[in-house]
């Protein structure tokens, strides 16, 4: 065949779609991690008089289930993203979260036991995990890949990376607060079971929408120009790649790690909070409805800090959030006293919400950005799914670990204070790794990184032939765009197939 190959996707907005394509699953991410809270909140009122069940204990373990599988899917995805392609990685990824939100719904225990229902609740958390999990290395490479298309928007990759990732998950956690209080509306407290499952059968709807947009999708060209997969294992730059790259790649795991470790238990928490000052006698309507008031200060922060990005730039962007973060959490702990009131409570969501919101403008919009365009593409997945795995542990330890330092904490104000005060050190020392120790990020850094890279393995001795998917049967010779037209280059040597590549780029 001698006929000019075209690129998958179209110019202007469709390539906009595309990207959306790859980073909306991402809200499924946001639904199921922020349902859980107010899942457990009721899963403690209904069975609270169950003889010889262990609630507490029952309710951490459940939350952190779903984050260990999460950690087991970002590593298990972030190779098979690599080795085999993202488009199979997204497909997956979809169909695991669809098919255990559906069984998490239905959950049942043999005989209708209590126990039996949460036992098996609680394993279908942990394998939805890993289909949340398998999104990061898959969805979001995907879409930062795609941002650097030739059609996107000098001055939008950023942002558009932003819109469809974390303004994505951040949307997500506000509809799982907003999905229960409705349906607590609809059936009223005397059928609890039916706000949980519902709301947990309501999860099922995003991963089943996206499923049918992504089955048209084909991989991103900078995955199918400079993809090492077919690379053997025994000549896999391994040390090369780890001798360039291990800095960065310690660095933003290491601040993913504590930005998690203080997000996701405040987040979780948040109906706790509410209920210990709104008081025991409130509706539990009122508590769900300023659990929704604090998820909705995720979106302007995410929203604000996507438009920013592109010209503050990343690294500049998390670091100022995170020492605005930090006043505000230290702001919160001094005062506590005054706002842990029910005459107050709305000058305590304020900043409290303030405290979330400065978290989401930077780091929650900077670190999977700063994550995937660090690295080359031919590892990107496993680069992504290491660093982002590192950060889901800090959430795993976070879940585990908040409610002991709490346990700590004298009785009264301080045991809720506490938590700010830890929280805004660690955001501190947060800022300080991302200044000194990841690089920044600019426009187009993905190409110029794949150059470089490239440059780098041949100058130790590496075959960059190997590199693209050179011969399979969509497109898998390179694609040179010379001008903004594509050429075909099926016919040529692979010293010219790279030539006109990076002529190109």
């Amino acid at each position: 065949m001698t006929d000019t190959v075209q690129a998958p996707h179209r110019r202007g907005l469709g390539k906009v779609g595309l990207i959306f394509a790859c980073g909306t699953a991402l809200f499924s991410d946001g639904y199921q991690n922020g349902v859980i809270g107010t899942v457990n909140t009721l899963i403690k009122i209904i069975y609270k008089d169950t003889p010889g069940l262990n609630l507490k204990h029952y309710s951490t373990t459940f939350s952190s289930l779903a984050f260990a599988g999460t950690v087991a899917g970002m590593l298990i995805f972030g190779l098979l993203a690599d080795r085999i392609g993202r488009k199979f990685g997204m497909i997956s990824a979809t169909l695991i979260v669809f098919l255990f939100a559906a069984l998490s719904a239905g959950a049942y225990g043999a005989g209708g036991s209590v126990g039996g229902m949460l036992a098996a609740l609680s394993a279908y958390r942990f394998l939805i995990g890993i289909g949340i999990g398998a999104e990061y290395p898959a969805g979001s490479v995907a879409a930062s890949e795609n941002t650097e298309d030739p059609g996107i928007k000098s001055g939008t990759q950023h942002m558009l990376f932003a819109l469809a990732t974390n303004v994505m998950i951040d949307w997500g956690f506000v509809i799982s607060a907003f999905t229960p209080l409705v349906l607590l509306w609809i059936f009223g407290e005397n059928h609890l079971r039916i706000v949980w499952r519902g709301s947990l059968a309501l999860g099922t709807i995003p991963p089943l929408l996206v499923l049918f947009w992504r089955m048209r999708m084909h991989e991103p060209e900078r995955f199918r120009k400079e993809s090492m997969k077919h690379v053997g294992w025994k000549d896999y730059p391994v040390w090369l790649i780890v001798k360039r790259y291990w800095l960065r790649f310690t660095a933003i795991s290491l601040a993913w790690f504590i930005y998690d470790f203080i997000t996701y238990p405040f987040g979780i928490y948040s109906s706790t909070i509410t209920t210990t000052i709104i008081g025991d006698s409130a509706p539990l309507t009122t508590s769900l409805g300023w659990n929704v008031v604090i998820n909705l200060f995720y979106i302007p922060g995410c929203m604000i800090g996507a438009l920013l990005v592109d010209r503050v730039k990343p690294r500049m962007l998390m670091t100022i959030s995170l020492l605005l973060q930090a006043v505000f959490g230290f702001a919160m702990s001094g005062a506590y006293t005054y706002f842990a009131t029910p005459a107050h409570i709305a000058g305590f969501t304020v900043m409290y919400g303030l405290f979330l919101s400065f978290g989401e403008m930077g780091p929650g919009n900077c670190l999977g950005l700063l994550a995937s365009k660090s690295s080359p593409t031919a590892f990107r997945g496993v680069f992504y799914g290491c660093a982002a795995a590192i950060g889901k542990i800090g959430a795993f330890a976070g879940t585990w670990a908040f409610p002991a330092i709490i346990d700590r904490f004298p009785a009264g104000p301080k045991q809720d204070s506490g938590p700010f005060w830890i929280g805004s050190g660690l955001a501190i020392l947060s800022a300080a790794i991302t200044f000194f120790f990841i690089p920044e990020v600019p426009e187009n850094h993905m190409t110029n990184e794949d150059i470089k890279f490239r440059e780098y393995l041949a100058a130790n001795g590496f075959d960059v032939s190997l590199m693209g998917l050179k011969d399979e049967g969509m497109i898998e010779s390179h694609i040179a765009k010379d001008k903004g037209e594509v050429v075909d280059v099926r016919d040529a040597s692979s010293e010219e197939n790279e030539k006109k590549g990076t002529e190109a780029v």
